[in-house]
């Protein structure tokens, strides 16, 4: 994410809380300008805001050699760390080594600043957080974004099992749990049995912006083209298959349907070669990542967008298609429920179906006005729920009460 980038998210002034204002130590394994999923920009929003709102944050988040080890971003202090055992090819041994670095970079700026509280995001930053708030004496929050259990529908390796372990544990130390939707609150409250009180849901946040460049100047084969946009991680749980089955029918039909797909991920060349097997190239396109700047020319150069997820515990790209005003289908599945009013703001289809995907999408290309009037409700709906600025203050009382309710468990 470039400088022009990080402005445009957080353009508007909030004015300071009258309370007290927090010291906050947030700890999150990504951190703009590296992200590598959605995890990354939620916590560049919240952290962006909560400082604007006259809160001290510090950020301890993983580094790489080129990024500066202190720097502050938009009022956020942010601090970054080498994994001790940085070269280590094991994910879990490189984490190991992260939580490490974060514990011992967390109790050092302990020394220099008295913090009110620890927030930590999701299991990969769990055994550092639990460690600083044993050593810190203070509360500890977690966002929970994702659970292994319903990236996977169950829990069926070592690895798997490991992290289930690691978030069941974050869970159950921590004073308070974040999740963003009433889902992922059901799916936490069934998964480790705790009680309903513990849990709090705040939605992720977004800020509207347009693109400051145009279709022509990125794609410019798609300038004159009508098509389909989707984007997110190449991954199984996105649900990028069922638009491939979709592009099958779409050809069979006739149909004059062209879906373009962006983002990256493990299985973004095996998406590709499932192109070319099928000879699809003429109805679909994964063109790999693209900038936020190069997403928005997308997704408002499109007829809709389609978020087809088998697993998604909120949906934040759901938001970014329809602040933009674009009509926008999305899986009858987990958060996305919450946010779409199927008819009303957006469209729903069975998840991991084709055929539903290829009803909806022809519902908005035979009712354009009905399309237009949804993608604009869409739109009104994010921006009046969905702004930073709504998210960071229900975060920060929530910060609040996770303190006094400490200090009144701990007599």
């Amino acid at each position: 994410m470039n400088k022009t980038e990080h402005e445009l998210q957080v353009n508007g002034s909030e004015k300071a809380l009258p309370g007290k204002k927090l010291k906050i130590l947030m700890l999150t394994w990504e951190y703009p300008p590296a992200i590598i999923g959605g995890l990354s920009r939620h916590v560049f929003g919240l952290s962006v805001h909560l400082a604007k709102l006259g809160h001290d944050v510090h950020v301890i988040t993983a580094g790489a050699n080129e990024l500066p080890e202190e720097e502050s971003v938009y009022g956020v202090n942010v601090h970054r760390v080498l994994p001790l055992n940085w070269q280590d090819k094991s994910f879990l041994a490189w984490i190991g080594g992260l939580n490490l670095a974060i514990a011992f970079k967390g109790e050092k700026l302990a020394t220099e600043c008295s913090f009110d509280l620890i927030h930590a995001h999701d299991w990969l930053v769990g055994a550092a957080a639990i460690v600083l708030k044993d050593c810190l004496q203070i509360p500890l929050l977690a966002t929970i974004h994702a659970t292994e259990y319903g990236r996977n529908n169950g829990i069926y390796t070592e690895m798997q099992r490991f992290i289930h372990e690691k978030e069941k544990q974050l869970v159950h130390i921590s004073d308070q749990i974040i999740v963003c939707s009433d889902y992922m609150k059901e799916s936490l409250l069934e998964l480790f049995k705790i009680g309903e009180e513990k849990i709090t849901v705040i939605p992720n946040g977004i800020e509207p912006y347009e693109s400051a460049i145009t279709m022509d100047k990125i794609f410019p084969e798609l300038a004159e083209r009508k098509y389909i946009f989707s984007i997110g991680r190449m991954v199984k749980e996105k649900g990028f298959e069922t638009i491939i089955e979709a592009a099958e029918l779409v050809k069979e039909k006739g149909l004059d349907y062209f879906f373009v797909i962006a983002g990256k991920g493990p299985m973004l060349e095996t998406y590709r070669h499932q192109i070319d097997a099928r000879k699809l190239d003429k109805y679909v396109k994964f063109i790999g990542y693209v900038s936020d700047e190069e997403r928005n020319a997308l997704i408002s150069g499109s007829e809709m967008a389609v978020i087809p997820s088998l697993y998604e515990p909120f949906g934040i790209v759901a938001l970014e298609t329809m602040v933009l005003g674009k009509p926008t289908i999305v899986a009858g599945t987990g958060g996305m429920k919450n946010i779409v009013k199927h008819l009303h703001t957006g469209l729903w289809m069975v998840p991991g179906n084709a055929a539903s995907l290829l009803e909806q999408i022809q519902y908005f290309m035979n009712n354009p006005e009905k399309a237009k009037e949804i993608g604009l409700k869409g739109s009104q709906m994010v921006k009046g729920l969905y702004g930073w600025k709504r998210i960071a203050s229900e975060t920060a009382r929530m910060m609040e009460d996770t303190m006094l309710k400490n200090r009144i468990d701990c007599g």
